[in-house]
């Protein structure tokens, strides 16, 4: 079990990307529609409500069956060989490590390729993968412009290269991208319907951001959608925190923001490390009867639900994705498109105290994944 903050910020950061290395960070800032402590509630009962308790209750459901439900078919080939480009930091090892089980189940084999998340280093890999010539590059997170050079060069050398958690497109050398932009709106959407549910369409909420990671750009446009349509007049923050606060003063920030804004009622996070130390720092300072909601959950914010001290997590799909790149590969070997992992939408659950699944750490979300993919390769 981790439960120290320091290793939760480590954990956290590659659901995303490992950003603070690879990229030249933007300014913060921060804006507001309305001002936060001008909330004008909704009446119970509105429309706006029952659809968020609506969705709420769809997304609190724990998934029972993956989205990918035609078998490969065809034999898949051994002895497949794939290098997986690491990214720094201990979760994207763990997606790593998932994939490197589900590829053993084919009888492939799985070079980890380690990097130190900044361009040199990631180039370095990229260029060491060109030199391998495997039979496809598995990688999390990089930004396109740090290997564009050498996913030019494996392009050209008809090997595929697989993405997830990037803010990018499939195509020009991308065979696949999972947890791009068009998967991760939902995660708004899913932290507006508990917000709303929560707080009876009455809430006075203030979004933490941190801008310098794209892909949640998406999320944070989703949530501010759905939070104004289910809770018209409720008042909504946003404040942009810079990188540099991960893991130093954010408590203090959330800590200061609060005793400045007292009628907020809900706190979200855009992601769960910044939710590390809150809590500890809200007691310290007093501060009570705040609703703290994060999206991509880890065991530290999973021991917070547990214990009481957050109210609620969007959990991380990492078992089911690393398995789903390993199925479009298992069709690319066979002669197949992998359009079908690509259109596959990738299970998402809200969990709370009264749905976690587990507080000792990432736990998929389809309880049974593994035995649902063997299935579609014949290997059960």
């Amino acid at each position: 079990m981790s439960s120290t903050p320091g290793r939760a910020v480590r954990r956290a950061l590659t659901a995303i990307v490992p950003a603070t290395a690879l990229l030249t960070l933007a300014a913060c800032g921060s804006g507001t529609t309305p001002s936060a402590g001008t909330s004008q509630a909704a009446a119970p009962g509105s429309p706006g409500l029952t659809a968020a308790r609506t969705a709420l209750k769809t997304y609190a459901q724990r998934p029972t069956a993956i989205s990918v439900t035609h078998p490969v078919g065809k034999p898949i080939p051994k002895g497949k060989k794939i290098d997986f480009i690491l990214c720094g930091v201990q979760s994207c090892k763990d997606l790593a490590d998932f994939f490197t089980e589900a590829a053993g189940q084919l009888g492939w084999k799985v070079k980890q390729v380690a990097t130190q998340g900044t361009p040199e280093s990631v180039q370095a890999a990229y260029e060491q993968a060109v030199r391998d010539r495997p039979d496809a590059v598995v990688a999390s997170g990089f930004p396109r412009a740090v290997y564009s050079k050498q996913l030019a060069q494996l392009k050209a050398a008809g090997i595929p290269v697989i993405q997830s958690n990037a803010d990018d497109v499939a195509g020009g050398g991308i065979s696949l991208l999972k947890n791009g932009p068009t998967d991760v709106g939902v995660q708004g959407r899913m932290l507006a319907a508990w917000v709303v549910s929560n707080s009876g369409a009455k809430a006075d909420t203030v979004y933490f951001d941190l801008p310098a990671y794209t892909i949640l750009k998406p999320v944070k446009d989703s949530f501010a959608a759905n939070y104004k349509q289910w809770c018209a007049g409720c008042a909504l923050d946003n404040v942009d925190v810079p990188i540099t606060a991960v893991g130093k003063d954010m408590p203090d920030r959330v800590v200061s923001y609060l005793r400045s804004h007292p009628k907020v009622t809900h706190v979200v996070f855009s992601l769960g490390l910044l939710n590390v130390g809150v809590p500890a720092a809200l007691k310290t300072a007093g501060i009570t009867g705040k609703h703290i909601v994060v999206n991509v959950g880890d065991a530290q914010n999973y021991q917070y639900i547990q214990s009481g001290l957050t109210d609620g997590a969007m959990a991380l799909n990492s078992h089911e994705t690393a398995w789903l790149q390993v199925d479009a590969l298992a069709r690319h070997f066979t002669g197949q498109s992998m359009a079908a992992d690509q259109e596959a939408a990738l299970p998402n659950m809200l969990v709370t105290k009264d749905n976690l699944p587990s507080a000792d750490g990432d736990f998929p979300i389809v309880e049974s994944y593994q035995q649902q993919f063997k299935a579609l390769w014949g290997l059960s």
